[in-house]
């Protein structure tokens, strides 16, 4: 009988097992109420993720590369499928292959394309905005290079003709433009000097194989390495626009086709 109440304090225990603190686990998970949490942290989380999903959505062309390689991109667009493999316009005229050309509409091109660098090289130096100063002596600068050639000619013999049309247009627009809209301005600048040292050079070898015999005029050759001195005003072009807006980007990008029109009008001279 002596052993009879360990084993009933013994049976008691099993019959009432202590495991409240296990009940109900989830309570360790949900005791932290929200509130712990600032309300002003939350929002600038989702107000940040927000943002970035915006900006990955809105990634524009070469934006990774820095705003040249957005002019680039939209330029070559504007281009034909022949010119360059991103080209999407239709050709228009005659292939250069079947050109024609006189020393007489070829003079009216230099003169006119003398005009608009004129113009562009006096905008850069009068600076009416503070950005233009930084394209003052790039070494992409045409007029000087112009004026020996026009003088080679008249050598040879030939009336220099006064600027027609096409070119006074296009330096009356740049007049106006540098002095309102320097985004605009930009864009002018950047396509005439780029694309001169690219396109340009190609169809000034070919007119000069046609009716030069395969002289090299001034226009066509740079002091120094051309490579490089397109890169520092690449450089300087990509700084100028990191101050502005997406807004004024999207707009020099616009002003693209005008100047490839301004453009496509002096180099249409050549074959008149």
């Amino acid at each position: 009988m002596a052993s009879i109440t360990p084993i009933s304090r013994t049976q008691s225990l099993f019959k009432k097992p202590q495991f409240s603190v296990l009940k109900k686990p989830e309570a360790h998970f949900l005791s932290l109420p929200i509130s712990s949490f600032p309300l002003k942290k939350v929002r600038m989380v989702v107000v940040a993720a927000t943002t970035a999903a915006e900006k990955s959505k809105k990634r524009y062309p070469g934006e990774a590369k820095g705003f040249v390689e957005e002019m680039r991109f939209v330029a070559m667009k504007l281009h034909t499928r022949d010119q360059a493999k991103e080209g999407e316009k239709e050709p228009q005229g005659q292939p250069m292959a079947k050109w024609e050309p006189s020393i007489e509409g070829y003079l009216k091109f230099l003169v006119d394309s003398k005009l608009v660098y004129d113009t562009l090289e006096r905008i850069v130096e009068k600076a009416a905005f503070p950005e233009y100063a930084e394209f003052k002596n790039t070494g992409l600068e045409r007029s000087q290079a112009l004026a020996k050639d026009l003088e080679w000619f008249k050598h040879q013999g030939h009336a220099i003709p006064e600027p027609s049309s096409p070119g006074v247009s296009y330096a009356q627009y740049l007049e106006e433009l540098s002095e309102n809209d320097p985004q605009a301005f930009i864009c002018h600048f950047y396509n005439t000097y780029f694309a001169h040292t690219a396109g340009g050079r190609m169809i000034g070898r070919k007119v000069a194989e046609m009716i030069l015999n395969g002289k090299e005029l001034e226009f066509y050759k740079w002091d120094g390495d051309l490579s490089q001195l397109l890169q520092n005003v690449r450089d300087k072009l990509n700084r100028v626009a990191e101050s502005w807006t997406r807004e004024e980007k999207d707009h020099c990008l616009e002003e693209t086709e005008k100047s490839f029109k301004f453009s496509g009008d002096i180099l249409r001279l050549i074959l008149s």
